[in-house]
């Protein structure tokens, strides 16, 4: 998982068919009470949480359907006794395991090394600050940040490739250029920067606005430029528009993460196909991924949503395939049909490859197809009559969620 070249090629791969990562909610239990969360922070499992075995079960469909990343996440998955067990049995059913422990006293250097042990391709850490004023207040509890950089030391100790996971908003997007530095020093191999989604506890925190997005989207592809690990933008699809148009308007730029599918190369205005090729991604995948679309989250119930921050259940694994949810449910499939999308998105000549954040555009407006709240473009075709934007598709029946 940490390292393009190692992944498998997904160029070719139909991301309507499977998922490129999925993330299974493990736990609800955390000791941490950060600000942005979903969920409200318990210190024990809820009732009702997935089984070992049918926490086996969901790996082994994942499997056979050919999605090749699966991360463990929560709350807290430290929390589950089985942690060890689960990340063995997705190694061994050829699936790169990530997990995502929370900076409390169970991040061990034991821990760390026991999953190490177990076949973890990649940890991930949260670090929202540069320092401990900062990331602690958005954390909840005093002493997270210098548990999250003694747990860096000890996937070094390990040699477990160290990802660290950024939530960007109102509160701290004017530390960016301290908190990247920060993170060149802990020797990460990835860093996943997250676009706060106000949902939960989120809510109650202030958001960027488009032109602090885009602000953003220049720094981060500055950093990228200039490092030897892989930056990763979720939840701000446009990101992938930011770049196209920034290589658009420098065809010199060697830029890796620009690059769109043969496909989504067909979809942009004639001006600029000339200047992409296929092989390049964003965040490792060659392809747009969106909530529903290559992305796949399984609740720690076991509810099956496009996504954690689209919190739709379209089914059970305790009564439902995985795989036919995922393929066939109305409200995957609509967040599959970037024509379907609403406002100045359903217009945008980059809908193909960015689509905006579903999860965002639900959070805020209640409809997951309406426009990205925070994108500062505006397409060609957003001043056309009503009727011109329709188009030709008619809308898909939508599955009750």
């Amino acid at each position: 998982m940490h390292r393009a070249s190692s992944l498998p090629n997904l160029a070719n791969v139909d991301l309507n068919r499977t998922p490129f990562v999925a993330i299974w909610e493990t736990t609800r239990a955390c000791d941490l009470a950060c600000r942005h969360c979903r969920a409200e922070a318990i210190p024990s499992a809820l009732p009702g949480e997935l089984t070992t075995a049918e926490g086996k079960r969901l790996l082994d469909e994942l499997a056979e359907m050919g999605t090749p990343i699966c991360v463990l996440s929560g709350g807290d998955p430290a929390k589950r006794r089985d942690l060890f067990e689960l990340v063995r049995h997705g190694t061994k059913r050829g699936m790169r395991m990530a997990t995502i422990p929370a900076a409390t006293p169970l991040l061990t250097r034991e821990l760390v090394r026991g999953l190490k042990d177990a076949g973890l391709a990649q940890m991930a850490l949260s670090l929202d600050g540069p320092n401990a004023q900062v990331h602690d207040s958005f954390r909840g509890v005093s002493g997270a940040f210098d548990r999250t950089i003694a747990g860096a030391l000890f996937a070094r100790e390990a040699q477990l490739p160290l990802q660290i996971n950024t939530v960007f908003g109102d509160h701290n997007w004017r530390h960016f250029d301290s908190i990247a530095n920060l993170v060149r020093e802990l020797g990460v191999v990835f860093w996943e920067v997250f676009f706060l989604v106000p949902m939960g506890r989120g809510r109650e925190l202030g958001q960027l606005n488009g032109a602090q997005f885009e602000g953003l989207f220049e720094k981060l592809a500055a950093v990228a430029k200039e490092v030897d690990f892989i930056v990763k933008v979720t939840e701000a699809p446009h990101y992938r528009r930011y770049l196209m148009q920034a290589r658009a308007r420098d065809p010199r730029r060697n830029d890796e993460h620009s690059s769109a599918s043969p496909r989504e190369k067909n979809m942009l205005p004639a001006h600029m196909r000339r200047d992409f090729g296929p092989g390049g991604s964003i965040g490792l995948a060659p392809k747009g991924v969106n909530s529903g679309k290559g992305h796949l989250f399984v609740s720690y119930c076991g509810d099956i949503c496009p996504s954690g921050f689209l919190p739709l259940a379209c089914g059970n694994l305790r009564s439902d395939s995985l795989a036919d949810v995922y393929r066939s449910h109305g409200v995957f499939v609509e967040l599959r049909s970037p024509d379907l999308l609403k406002g100045k998105c359903g217009v945008c000549e980059f809908r193909h490859i960015c689509g905006g954040s579903r999860a965002r555009a639900y959070a805020m407006t209640g409809d997951y197809l309406a426009e990205e709240p925070f994108c500062a473009y505006e397409p060609r075709g957003v001043h056309e009559t009503p009727r011109a934007r329709q188009g030709s598709n008619p809308r898909l029946s939508r599955s009750a969620p």
